[in-house]
């Protein structure tokens, strides 16, 4: 067994890990990244969000080839199978596992292909593919081990056409239908991907209201959209059993609903990797869902074992763990390249895409905070009628008094971008936190950023 020595060991090659990883690398530590599969990049890279958002571009070109009369003088509409879709993500994916891995190269960040658990609080066992089995350790600990989709006992997924999140991107073929079963973020982004594809879906939703941390009117967007897309969405409504059967499966609800489809996804929930890390082993405990409880500062109940990423629950997205891999690694060094990481804008790569930030009219009243609307529809933007995108529009929340932007929310293409430019403004300490910074600023035309602009003349016609 050869024995290695470092500062800081890694485990898990996500976002959050590559955060940890870099950014202790770059502050002087001697760093070592274990990650089980013999690829770099996590689940993010390899099961979530890099294939999910690329199918998702190439289902969004083929709708925009359908729809779009000027492309009939190249040919007739076409549908494509699941499986050629995909092609374009699994592109991506090799792109994204070369430029990441050459980030280990060069910041001199030693990779271990294996499974690593805890021999103890400093110590890191990892058995390799080969069987050979090595031992790293280090001052101090990072799990960043991300999460997997969480599997009810009694639901098999071992039948051919019952899928998770994971495994539906090895579905070998175009089904006609599908049931999602779970409304939540990766339900709703592959009830639009399927639909795009001419599949017909029934999306379950166990509450009343699709993402209702959401802005309702954006929320009310999402559904109406959805639905206009042939998407029939179920709220209120729970499973009893899922029944696997030659030729597709069929959906049992509590409501005594039976719904039969070609193929069925499960979307409802997911659980942190922690099942084989030997926890037990320094006294650290998983919740229910294999997920660690950490502090403000990343560290676990073992003083030298910090946790980041989706492992530790909310917010669960590839952006937010980044940022609490690095301030991880900043607590260990005690730099001042960390902080707590609470101000995470929404995206949501639906079709049309969602993004938000700050609060939502519901939480405003509830506050009893004085609020105005200013709002900006993308029908009405040039640049979405060059584009032919006009579905949306860009929200902004602001203090009648104070003039303080509290909420920036927008529906519609490029969303996810355009939120950034609120971003900025709701960043600013005082006064340079104004709605007025979008009236006094000369936006490029046409661009989707003069949106902001439109939406701030709006809210303020509605005071003055």
């Amino acid at each position: 067994m050869a024995v290695y020595n470092y500062d800081v060991v890694v485990l898990g090659s996500g976002p959050a890990g590559e955060g940890a990883a870099m950014n202790a690398a770059k502050l002087g530590r001697k760093v070592a990244m274990v990650e089980r599969s013999s690829l770099i990049g996590g689940n993010c890279t390899h099961l979530g969000t890099i294939p999910s958002k690329a199918l998702r571009h190439s289902v969004k070109q083929i709708i925009q080839f359908n729809t779009n009369s000027m492309f009939r003088q190249i040919g007739e509409p076409r549908w494509f199978s699941f499986p050629d879709v995909l092609k374009s993500a699994e592109r991506v994916i090799a792109k994204q596992v070369s430029s990441r891995t050459s980030f280990y190269a060069r910041n001199r960040v030693d990779v271990f292909c294996g499974k690593g658990s805890f021999a103890d609080e400093h110590t890191i066992e990892v058995v390799c593919a080969n069987g050979v089995v090595e031992k790293l350790i280090a001052k101090d600990i990072i799990i960043a081990t991300g999460s997997r989709p969480y599997r009810p006992v009694d639901v098999n997924f071992a039948h051919p056409r019952i899928y998770d999140s994971d495994t539906i991107l090895r579905l070998g073929h175009t089904p006609r239908s599908l049931i999602i079963y779970g409304a939540g973020v990766i339900g709703c982004e592959y009830a639009s991907i399927f639909s795009g594809l001419g599949v017909r879906v029934d999306l379950v939703d166990t509450r009343d209201q699709l993402l209702n941390f959401l802005d309702d009117e954006i929320s009310d967007a999402l559904s109406y959209h959805l639905r206009n897309t042939g998407v029939l969405i179920r709220h209120n409504e729970e499973y009893d059993s899922v029944e696997g059967v030659d030729n597709g499966v069929v959906l049992h609800l509590k409501s005594g609903k039976k719904l039969k489809a070609d193929a069925f996804l499960w979307c409802n929930g997911r659980t942190g990797n922690t099942q084989d890390l030997y926890l037990e082993n320094i006294g650290l405990q998983a919740n229910g869902r294999g997920q660690v409880t950490v502090d403000e500062n990343y560290r676990t109940s073992v003083e030298n074992v910090y946790a980041a990423g989706d492992v530790i629950g909310w917010p669960s997205l590839a952006s937010a763990a980044f940022d609490q891999g690095r301030s991880a690694a900043g607590n260990i060094v005690n730099d001042d390249a960390w902080r707590f990481v609470d101000d995470v804008p929404t995206g949501i790569y639906t079709i049309p895409e969602i993004s938000s930030l700050g609060k939502t009219e519901r939480e405003l009243t509830n506050e009893k905070v004085p609020y105005e609307v200013g709002k900006a529809f993308f029908k009405n933007m040039a640049r979405a009628q060059i584009t032919r995108e006009p579905v949306g529009m860009l929200k902004i929340l602001f203090h009648r008094e104070t003039m303080e932007v509290l909420g920036i929310h927008c529906f519609g293409d490029q969303a996810s971008e355009i939120v950034h430019i609120g971003q900025a403004i709701m960043s600013q300490k005082g006064e340079a936190n104004s709605i007025k910074y979008f009236v006094n600023t000369t936006f490029n035309y046409p661009t989707m950023a003069e949106a902001y602009r439109v939406a701030a003349l709006d809210g303020l016609n509605r005071i003055f």
